[in-house]
């Protein structure tokens, strides 16, 4: 088999080895991811006019961000679970289509608890996308470059984000939070390119094919990842990905809020610090994984990590846009793109394919 190192002297450019098939699965799982971002995003912009016209306390509003968090560990390990068993395709399919709607749906919302439940909903398809489509695009993509790629993937929440603020500094006042949600459908369509276009990995088929043949096919891939000799890298990728998320979701999940409330800002001045540091996360989500396939996808995690530390109590402190601004922007290149980069890349490569997806969903 060809290695890292073989390919490393290569004459080929890297990014003329992929052949279209390899393209075409790493486009539907950025896609998914990205639109992903996109439809949950836009809620972290319009949680205060919400709160607003259905008369609830803020804090019953961020309660729904936080169950949309919670169900998204169960459609990522049920998702996880399906790509392991029936093919990458399907539930990357099932999770885009259910995303799209449940955020549709909210749009039309009469009652707060109407609103809570298709949010929360949205969850189980937001959770299902990441594992079926990280599996689909690393699994395709070639070991010489599949660090980079693997940050531009990971990145590319940030141009998600970077969508949904746009869309929220141009139109929200002139469509609401409402007309923000309902143009979430719109990611629904992408479904199309990947049922036509995609095809599942060989390394997947193959690995499907040699299983049966020799009567050890994996039925139950959710109670395999705590098995002796998996359980290692199964807890600590927990914590890994645990500290991420700490760290994304407590500057991100309610910094637009806190502009808001606190500074009373404008929602163009709400959206551009946004803007720019989600520009800086997808940056520098570029930059670490180029980095990973160098040193290795351990120090492209630390080293980013580590600069973050600092970030987050020099400008939260303060009352100065610009200087909030840019603290937020490189909080955002630091604890966003730089230490998440690697997730898609370092969790598919560190567990076997049967039950790569559930590993890493979970």
């Amino acid at each position: 088999m060809t290695t890292a190192a073989d390919l490393s002297g290569s004459s080929v450019a890297w990014w003329k080895e992929p052949t279209r098939e390899q393209w075409l699965a790493w486009v539907a799982a950025w896609l998914g991811w990205t639109l992903d971002a996109f439809d949950f995003t836009m809620f972290l912009l319009i949680m205060v006019p919400i709160s607003q016209e259905f008369h609830v306390p803020l804090t019953d509003v961020a309660f729904v961000l936080s169950v949309t968090l919670w169900l998204r560990l169960v459609g990522a390990v049920g998702s996880g679970w399906l790509a392991d068993r029936v093919g990458r395709k399907i539930p990357l399919m099932i999770s885009i289509l259910w995303y799209s709607l449940s955020n549709f749906a909210a749009g039309f919302s009469p009652t707060f608890t109407y609103l809570f439940l298709f949010r929360a909903l949205l969850g189980i398809g937001m959770g299902g996308e990441w594992p079926a489509g990280g599996a689909l695009a690393m699994e395709t993509w070639p070991v010489r470059s599949r660090g980079f790629m693997g940050g531009v993937l990971q990145g590319s929440w940030g141009l998600g984000f970077m969508l949904s603020s746009g869309v929220y500094g141009l139109f929200y006042a002139s469509i609401g939070w409402r007309g923000m949600l309902w143009i979430g459908v719109l990611p629904a369509l992408s479904v199309f390119f990947v049922r036509k276009f995609v095809k599942e990995p060989p390394i997947w088929l193959e690995n499907r094919r040699r299983q049966r043949l020799e009567q050890r096919e994996v039925r139950a891939p959710l109670i395999a990842i705590f098995q002796k000799q998996i359980l290692a890298n199964t807890l600590t990728a927990c914590v890994w990905l645990g500290g991420g998320f700490i760290a994304y979701y407590s500057v991100n999940a309610l910094f637009a809020t806190h502009l808001q409330k606190d500074l009373h800002l404008t929602p163009g001045l709400v959206a551009t610090p946004i803007f720019f540091a989600n520009l800086g996360t997808f940056l520098a989500s570029c930059g670490w994984g180029w980095w990973a396939d160098r040193i290795g996808r351990r120090w492209s995690t630390i080293i980013p990590a580590l600069i973050a530390l600092p970030l987050a109590p020099l400008y939260l402190l303060s009352t100065d846009f610009l200087w909030i601004a840019v603290g937020f922007i490189a909080q955002g290149m630091c604890a966003g793109g730089g230490m998440q980069g690697q997730m898609v890349a370092y969790l598919n490569e560190r567990f076997p394919t049967e039950i790569r997806a559930t590993a890493s969903a979970f």
